[in-house]
């Protein structure tokens, strides 16, 4: 058993509620969870309404139906995007709804699926979810992602351990990345990591660097050009309306967005990549001009195909983010199989859509003149690692001048 885990368990739902979700008297919360996820989910509900939210809506999921529906509904089903749901999506944004998720299936939940089913589905949810997912993605809204331990999904990152003994070891590793000691400080705690990041930001802002170039021994050997006025963003987020909010718990990245057609060379990836419910490992991906031109995977290799060719923008990156190879999730040991952990603890590109407001102005763009200043467009958005021990970045400024970001894979300043 986890060592007061009650009170730690409160304080992670008071984190996630107060910190990620900043949650404001008056607005409704839409809380998505998967069922075996119900203790931290009801938790978090009680803080929200304790705060003064209006409504906390409840989005539960089955991941064991998830799978049997994979492989054995009918294969219309995955053609058509209910039309009660895309009204309800369409509700919750023009109700200004905030979103927090608490995540946890089995990395490999959907090993043995169809993927083109996979594939069809998730066009067809992100063409009908699109108005929700483009507020999200422009911080209209607060929103945050959680985790809760599942027994699948830890018995994965502990191979060695089964059932409730697995469960505590994965809610200790857990508890410890996202600074929570059940003294009930992490909010404090979090506090000062979000300006300690943004520090480190508003230093790379001042640099303005014109493109990075990446390499490792792995045989990385990548140039990213970033587009004018481009921002770098960390610990927290801001709403139109000035609400701060930390989108990942934990985070310990720093992001902006590369040129759509500004990405040229080989990027290997560090680590296994969570997808789908399937396991991508040992790939690389080959650029010409921003799009991606061949991927090759030791094991996986369809369902990054698939995913790379979701719609034309998902073929191009949306993200570059900077994560020291000394962060605490990877000083930790330990391979979560989970992106929202594991892209934590390695610097990661990501493939598909962009953040508007990571250029000046972005979020006030249409969808054309977001392209036209660089920002990609998709329905997608899926984060890979790339940071190894010896990974070197270097930058160079708008008149010329190299500068080290990254010296054996941690920040140079």
């Amino acid at each position: 058993m986890v060592p007061n885990f009650k009170e730690k368990l409160e304080e992670y739902a008071h984190l996630l509620v107060e910190v990620g979700l900043n949650i404001q008297p008056g607005q409704m919360v839409n809380l998505a969870a998967p069922v075996e996820c119900a203790p931290l989910a009801r938790l978090c509900a009680q803080v929200a309404l304790d705060r003064g939210a209006k409504d906390v809506i409840m989005d539960w999921r089955d991941d064991f139906i998830v799978r049997e529906r994979y492989l054995k509904a009918d294969s219309q089903v995955f053609e058509e995007f209910p039309h009660y749901l895309k009204e309800k999506y369409e509700w919750l944004v023009q109700e200004g709804c905030t979103a927090l998720s608490i995540i946890g299936s089995d990395p490999e939940m959907l090993r043995g699926v169809d993927s083109t089913r996979i594939q069809t589905w998730q066009r067809v949810q992100g063409e009908n979810t699109r108005v929700w997912h483009d507020s999200l993605s422009a911080n209209r809204f607060q929103w945050s992602i959680g985790a809760h331990p599942t027994k699948a999904w830890a018995e994965k990152v502990f191979p060695d351990k089964k059932g409730e003994e697995a469960i505590d070891a994965l809610w200790e590793a857990i508890f410890s990345v996202c600074r929570i000691t059940g003294d009930g400080k992490a909010v404090e705690r979090w506090r000062d990591h979000v300006d300690a990041t943004a520090r480190r930001a508003k230093l790379l802002n001042e640099y303005n660097f014109k493109t990075l170039h990446y390499t490792n021994s792995l045989g990385t050997d990548l140039t990213i050009t970033l587009p004018d006025n481009h921002v770098w963003m960390g610990g927290s987020e801001d709403t139109p309306r000035g609400v701060e909010f930390v989108a990942n718990m934990p985070t310990e990245e720093i992001f902006t967005a590369p040129r759509w057609d500004g990405v040229n060379g080989r990027v290997y990836a560090a680590m296994p990549l969570a997808l789908n419910g399937n396991l991508v490992k040992n790939f690389y991906m080959d650029f010409e001009n921003g799009k991606i031109v061949n991927v090759h995977a030791e094991e996986g290799e369809e369902y990054l195909r698939h995913s790379v060719g979701m719609d034309e923008g998902s073929s191009y990156l949306g993200e570059v983010a900077l994560v020291p190879y000394d962060s605490p999730i990877r000083n930790s040991g330990i391979l979560f199989y989970n992106t929202l952990f594991d892209e934590n603890a390695s610097c990661h590109l990501a493939f598909g859509s962009a953040y508007p407001n990571c250029v000046k102005g972005g979020e006030d763009l249409d969808e054309a003149g977001q392209k036209a200043v660089g920002l990609n467009q998709s329905m997608n958005h899926v984060d890979f690692m790339v940071g190894t021990k010896d990974l070197s970045i270097v930058g160079t400024t708008q008149d010329g001048k190299e500068i080290p970001v990254f010296v054996d894979g941690n920040f140079a300043f």
